[in-house]
């Protein structure tokens, strides 16, 4: 593939005299390039790795019109070049592997080729297919001089699959001419731009060819050749063209660095030649796509709290699941466990012809747990056994309780399950545990018969001066309760419960306070409405008695400790 040079259009003179790139018109800065040769090949032989030790070339149009737009090395030597006719170049080299041009393919490529450099730098400039620019200075602290920072880069680049070539220089346009000169990495000193560049030919550049026609007609063979040119002479023939050749060939830089700004996902894509129809053939297709993506993740230093994969079926829909993750992670075997999981629950309704999948990136900050608290389980072993209880009772019903908005005693929604990773004090910590090991989130009740409730607490109102009533007035005591309530025998007289059985409890009633009537929601079929007692019995105990309106039953509550 043609990579389009840097610096195109010409600069003013004083940019052309300065020939660096400057912070703020302060002191000039130190630019490496990043590029990969051959980008369009190299970003399908990330896809295909078993692609590798042969050649292979990329082909765009409609067979069998197709047209070569870029090759490996092996392919080039065999004398496969841009614009050649498919027919021609397979049969100028035998074994030569033809693939299909993928637009979204390249894309994802040189999103993650931008990650391999976020991941080393804060300002990064996207160059174009195969080529990112990086601010580098204010980086020796951190990873020593600059060939270790240029290693760094290449090294970093091989480990998404995209061989790499590192450039650095003064200005975006001597990197990246270093990068084209060099073998893995070129270092260009301070000041030395024109000297080092001089010898390159002049093909180093990429220019128009009917420009380098000119050039050649002229006698002008390297880039040292046309550095000499005058000015002048070479603007009166050429125009504004011929200044911006010249700057490109004395490693001038008259634009402004341009930051790139990441998107707010990492996608990874996956064309496919026939249908999938079965979980274990996508699934097989899903892992090289989540290992690209943790690669990704693991050089740009952050990881993924949420997966979206998107599935183009045979018949021209879209099937599209989003895994919410419950601790940001990176690791492959969890995050493919986890989508398994959900494709079983949710398996598209025909047959698959194109994948893609995307994570969405969060920072994780490193911390130490505390002294004097329990273990809590490993993050993605919890992660994994939340996915298989999804799959066994569904997703609307797994979650952490949380108080809902109502008035309706016990009301309680779901809500998303989130790790407890950020905790502002250790009461914090202890209450979050015992919510969730105790099933219950913030106001909710205890859901076990047996435990004392926290919230529930009441004082009796008496209606009588009786000693059972004086007790109940003078305490202030926990209910236990009972879930589910138990059903209840009541004997009334005037509507006012007189004696009460209800499994191994049964008396008179000695003493009582109410009813206390509550009842809301009435525009919706969820309406509610119920009377609740505070009973004194003759076997001592102290209950809840509850009779319900809408289903016309008495109920025991529970009773008081």
């Amino acid at each position: 593939m043609t990579e389009t040079p840097f610096g195109s259009s010409a600069g003013s003179a004083g940019a052309t005299q300065r020939g660096e790139v400057r912070k703020g018109g302060g002191a000039p800065i130190r630019v490496g390039c990043v590029r990969v040769p051959h980008f369009a090949a190299a970003a399908a032989l990330r896809e295909q790795p078993d692609l590798r030790h042969g050649p292979v070339a990329i082909a765009a149009g409609i067979a069998p019109a197709r047209a070569i737009v870029d090759a490996t090395d092996e392919a080039w030597e065999a004398g496969v070049r841009p614009e050649m006719p498919e027919a021609e170049a397979v049969a100028r080299c035998p074994g030569l592997r033809v693939l299909a041009a993928s637009a979204e393919r390249d894309r994802a490529a040189q999103e993650a080729l931008l990650d391999v450099a976020l991941g080393t730098s804060p300002r990064v400039e996207d160059g174009g297919p195969g080529l990112v620019y990086v601010d580098v200075d204010g980086l020796r602290g951190l990873y020593g001089a600059e060939p270790a920072l240029g290693e760094r880069l290449a090294r970093q680049a091989a480990r998404i699959g995209l061989p790499a070539r590192v450039g650095i220089a003064g200005s975006r346009a001597a990197a990246l001419s270093a990068a084209r000169l060099g073998s893995r990495v070129s270092v260009v000193p301070a000041g030395e731009e024109a000297r080092r560049l001089a010898p390159a030919p002049l093909s180093l550049l990429a220019l128009d060819p009917e420009l380098g026609q000119v050039f050649a007609r002229w006698g002008v063979r390297t880039l040292g050749d046309l550095a000499d040119l005058p000015r002048a002479g070479l603007v009166a023939r050429l125009g504004d063209a011929g200044l911006a050749a010249q700057d490109l060939a004395r490693g001038l830089d008259p634009r402004p660095f341009r930051p790139y700004t990441p998107p707010p996902f990492y996608q990874e894509v996956q064309g496919l030649e026939w249908e999938i129809t079965t979980l274990e053939a996508l699934e097989a297709v899903a892992r090289p796509l989540l290992e690209r993506l943790a690669a990704r993740l693991d050089v740009a230093h952050v990881a993924a709290d949420q997966l979206t994969l998107s599935l183009g079926l045979a018949d021209g829909g879209r099937h599209e699941r989003v895994v919410d993750l419950a601790y940001p992670m990176g690791e492959v075997a969890t995050m493919l466990a986890l989508l398994r999981l959900d494709l079983e629950a949710h398996p598209p309704r025909a047959a698959v012809v194109h994948v893609a999948l995307s994570a969405r990136p969060v920072c994780v900050r490193a911390g130490q747990g505390g002294f004097w608290r329990a273990a809590e389980p490993a993050a993605r072993e919890l992660t994994v056994v939340l996915a298989r209880l999804a799959a066994l009772v569904g997703s609307d019903r797994l979650g952490s309780p949380a108080p809902a908005d109502s008035h309706r005693p016990d009301a309680f929604a779901l809500a998303p399950f989130r790790h407890p990773v950020d905790r502002d004090s250790d009461r914090e910590v202890e209450e979050s545990r015992t919510d969730v090991a105790g099933g219950r989130g913030p106001g909710f009740e205890p859901s076990d018969g047996g435990e004392t409730g926290w919230r529930a607490r009441r004082e009796a109102r008496p209606e009588s001066n009786s000693p059972g009533a004086r007790t109940l007035m003078n305490k202030s005591l926990a209910l236990r309760r009972f879930r589910p309530p138990l059903p209840a025998e009541v004997d009334t007289v005037g509507e006012r419960p007189v004696a009460v059985a209800a499994g191994s409890i049964a008396g008179r009633v000695l003493a009582g306070a109410g009813p206390w009537r509550v009842s809301g929601e009435w525009w919706r079929e969820e309406a509610w409405a119920r009377d609740e007692w505070d009973l004194a019995l003759s076997d001592g105990t102290l209950c809840r008695l509850v009779r319900d309106h809408v289903a016309r039953q008495w109920r025991l509550d529970g009773v008081y400790d």
